[in-house]
């Protein structure tokens, strides 16, 4: 769990009163903004105390960005986050036109349509084409080691843009020395802006300069025209990949075992302990006895030794499978 993530106003008017929070109005009539209400324990005195921001945001109001985006998303937000909470969710108000968090969160309350978007503000969006590139070559070395004739499966959980999905396809033509190879990926993420990056399959040319010319040669056409500077990769690739939003908190994955990989990398660095333990047992019974799974660089299951079994380099296999 990537992601994620990755999507003319009219400024608020002061607000009335003349309580901890409020503006007043100036002899000029310019708003003069006064401090913001008191900290909940832990939090700084007040968020954007002494800053000019443009709406009024309490450590009320972020206590409860933590905890709805916690319920829905099972992203642990810690106070350290509160800069990044107000310049994503700022946008949501000028495009809603809401004066201030409290009232946004209040329309998050009734209008079940803004909780999409606001997921999608919230949600991270970094990767690239091989990130973390050992996983590709453990990858490689097991996708070569299938005897049967079979579909392979393989889960990319955190799909954002799809530079990993995207990756795990040229290592599988690679591996079979094909652009059809026996192999089905399923790419999916809770963000749907970024899922419909990654579908489109398009990207600018700074982010592929790190693939290999061979590479860029045999699995993209480069754009021409009003597309100068724009690779899109070959339908071949595209083909093997099924594009899907799956929220990894709901209670029924559209996803179909056994599976002989899962990539769930610098996903679960954003879940707390218990929230990590849940999605592990869940991703346990979907893994074929010989499959593995790949976590993020950071990560540590070492909670989940039940489950799963590390096999090093941040790469697990599930616990009840006999060692090798």
């Amino acid at each position: 769990m990537t992601t994620s993530g990755g999507s003319s106003r009219q400024p608020p008017r002061p607000l009335p009163g003349t309580g901890a929070g409020s503006s007043t109005a100036s002899p000029s009539g310019s708003a003069v903004r006064k401090p913001l209400s008191p900290a909940l324990p832990g939090f700084p005195p007040a968020l954007g105390a002494g800053r000019d921001r443009e709406f009024e945001f309490t450590a009320s109001d972020f206590e409860k960005v933590r905890k709805l985006i916690h319920e829905h998303a099972g992203i642990a937000l810690s106070p350290a986050k509160q800069d990044m909470v107000y310049s994503r969710l700022a946008r949501r108000l000028r495009a809603c036109g809401d004066r201030t968090f409290a009232q946004y969160l209040t329309r998050l309350e009734r209008d079940r349509s803004e909780w999409e978007t606001f997921v999608n503000s919230l949600t991270t969006n970094l990767t690239s084409f091989f990130r973390e590139a050992h996983h590709f070559d453990i990858l490689a070395e097991q996708l070569k080691k299938v005897a049967e004739k079979r579909t392979i499966k393989i889960w990319c959980c955190a799909a954002s843009t799809g530079e990993e999905p995207y990756s795990l396809a040229i290592t599988a033509c690679e591996a079979f020395d094909s652009l059809n190879p026996p192999v089905q990926i399923l790419a999916t993420d809770i963000d749907t802006a970024v899922l419909a990056h990654g579908e489109a399959g398009s990207y600018r040319q700074e982010r592929v300069e790190r693939l290999s010319p061979e590479r860029l040669r045999k699995f993209f056409l480069r754009g021409t025209g009003d597309q100068g500077g724009v690779v899109k990769v070959r339908p071949e690739l595209r083909r093997l990949i099924t594009f899907r939003r799956i929220n990894l908190l709901e209670a029924n994955w559209s996803v179909q075992g056994p599976l002989d990989a899962i990539f769930c990398r610098n996903v679960m660095i954003y879940f707390d302990k218990p929230t990590q333990y849940g999605i592990l047992k869940r991703f346990q019974p979907l893994l074929r006895p010989d499959g593995q799974l790949f976590a993020g660089h950071s990560e540590s299951f070492m909670h989940a030794a039940d489950l799963f079994r590390s096999r090093g380099r941040t790469v697990y296999q599930r616990a009840d499978t006999p060692l090798r």
